[in-house]
């Protein structure tokens, strides 16, 4: 069955183009390692909750926008090996030091599908 990862982080606000460039650069390599899709999104209406929200939950300041994304896997197993592939990968090195976000900031997890997929 269908594995997915999912990521939630806070953007500069100037640097989404930055950031969408980035992202654009890493999207083959998650398919090169497994992934049979892959989204990024840039938050347009996440408000900002009382108790929970996508920004309190990334601390995002008010200079910055929340992005959300996913892969999507064959299986936990593919996304695991693609997950140590990645890690070791000199292409993706590259990219996380070029990466203009907090990282201690993003919030991941992987998920199992029980409707859909």
């Amino acid at each position: 069955m269908a594995y997915v990862d999912g990521f939630v982080l806070a953007v500069p606000k100037d640097k989404v183009e930055d950031y969408k460039r980035i992202v654009a650069d890493v999207e083959p390599l998650f398919r090169e390692f497994g992934a049979i899709a892959y989204v990024e999104c840039i938050g347009d209406d996440v408000p900002h909750g009382v108790l929970t929200s996508f920004p309190r939950a990334v601390m995002a300041r008010e200079d910055e926008v929340v992005a959300f994304s996913w892969a999507v896997y064959p299986s936990r197993q593919v996304r695991d090996e693609a997950q140590k592939k990645m890690m070791s990968d000199p292409r993706m090195a590259k990219v996380v030091e070029h990466m203009p976000v907090d990282g201690k900031r993003m919030i991941f997890g992987g998920f199992q599908p029980f409707i859909g997929l």
